[in-house]
């Protein structure tokens, strides 16, 4: 019998690496950066897996909604944040009951099986002037491009052993991550990026100080198009209904 997606989600929870040194920089930097856009109001927060970021929205939201499909992690996220309005739900079920003034996506669009289909409905839960915020590993990351020179990955786009782990069906490089947001009829306001990366998470948790990561973190911002990580602001389109 085919796993379920709650399955697939829950067996990806069981031996989750985002709070490893490396990826846990990475969420915290894109907290760090999402903050720009984000005005208070009503925020949902997509997918929060262990939290990292959701500790950073709590400050920034006037109520602070999160939809998460393990069970896994909706129980931690509930013992770490008591006063936060938790859902259970996969993104496809999940029914809102209000509109959010932003809506956060960090490392989601990567995981699911339809990311156009979850970005429309997301834009179908903004306020009116509201705002998603979404991003996502690039494929088109300098570590990547020295793998594909190497022999490591056929190719920029392909899944490699860390993919996997982590359920990712797919890995974005900017124009599919453009793509995907306008086929949702959205209007894109903002693309930029951050982490500089030219090597392997494991090389740089064994090689690099914190003062370095940052360094590097910072200067991906001023080369969007090859940084290891990639976001994007987005207002729904005028056009869409």
């Amino acid at each position: 019998m085919a796993r379920t997606e709650e399955a697939r989600l829950e067996e990806v929870a069981a031996d989750s690496w985002y709070l490893q040194p490396a990826n846990k920089a990475t969420i915290e930097y894109s907290a760090k950066a999402f903050k720009r856009f984000i005005r208070g109001g009503r925020v949902l927060e997509m997918g929060p897996a262990e939290g990292v970021m959701t500790k950073h929205l709590v400050g920034m939201a006037e109520s602070l909604t999160v939809v998460e499909g393990t069970a896994t992690f909706c129980a931690l996220i509930k013992q770490q944040h008591p006063t936060i309005d938790v859902h259970h739900s996969l993104f496809e079920d999940f029914k809102p009951i209000s509109h959010f003034d932003s809506i956060v996506l960090g490392h989601v669009l990567e995981h699911v099986e339809d990311p156009v289909r979850i970005l429309s409905l997301a834009r179908d839960w903004l306020a009116p002037d509201g705002r998603i915020i979404g991003g996502v590993p690039n494929a088109r990351s300098l570590h990547r491009q020295a793998a594909v020179i190497m022999g490591l990955l056929p190719f920029e786009e392909a899944l490699n052993e860390t993919d996997h782990h982590h359920g990712h069906r797919r890995v974005y490089n900017p124009e599919t991550f453009r793509r995907d947001f306008l086929l949702a009829g959205l209007e894109i306001e903002f693309f930029g990026g951050y982490w500089l990366k030219p090597v392997s998470n494991s090389q740089i948790e064994r090689d690099w100080s914190p003062h370095m990561l940052d360094a590097f973190m910072r200067l991906g911002e001023r080369y969007p198009d090859i940084a290891g990580e990639i976001f994007i602001v987005a207002r729904k389109s005028s056009g869409a209904t």
